[in-house]
């Protein structure tokens, strides 16, 4: 549900060889009348953002990739500048 205050992850999800890659985008959160400030950290390609609560962040070696660990997914391999 959302309530005010609540944090959620801002993601792009890009189709690639090996299946989906997410990104994350930036953040977005819950205002008190239900609305919602998007900071976004970089612009989607095609134009398409993912939202959803954002999952508590773990910390410490395997957990695959900057924000990869917050959705329990494994870390893909991103094309462009490192």
């Amino acid at each position: 549900m959302l309530m005010a205050g609540k944090r959620l992850a801002v993601f792009s999800i890009r189709e690639g060889k090996g299946g989906s890659i997410w990104v994350r985008a930036g953040s977005a959160f819950v205002n008190k009348d239900g609305s919602l400030n998007v900071l976004l950290d970089v612009l989607p390609l095609d134009g398409k953002l993912h939202v959803r609560e954002a999952a508590e962040k773990r910390e410490g070696p395997g957990v695959g990739g900057r924000y990869a660990g917050e959705l329990g997914l494994d870390a893909a391999p991103v094309g462009g500048h490192s």
